[in-house]
């Protein structure tokens, strides 16, 4: 069976993000959440809270964002 979807990009782009957290491409991934909500199995929500940085960034990784600090360090203040 073929299905067609249309989804907003920023929805192809979380997607894509979570097929690759799982080893998969796009439409493998897809085809496997369909299949799970097709089953009743419950859908995984993102977790809440990371336990430190490197599970915070995760979905993140590999999207070549820079992170990069301000060097303003603001105005100077007479006291």
């Amino acid at each position: 069976m073929t299905i067609t979807l249309e989804i907003k990009p920023e929805t192809k782009e979380r997607l894509a993000r979570q097929a690759a957290e799982h080893g998969l491409d796009v439409g493998a991934y897809t085809v496997n959440l369909l299949e799970r909500a097709a089953d009743g199995a419950p859908i995984e929500r993102a977790s809440s809270g990371a336990r430190n940085m490197v599970e915070l960034f995760a979905p993140v990784r590999g999207l070549n964002i820079d992170f990069e600090r301000d060097r303003d360090t603001g105005r100077d203040i007479e006291l």
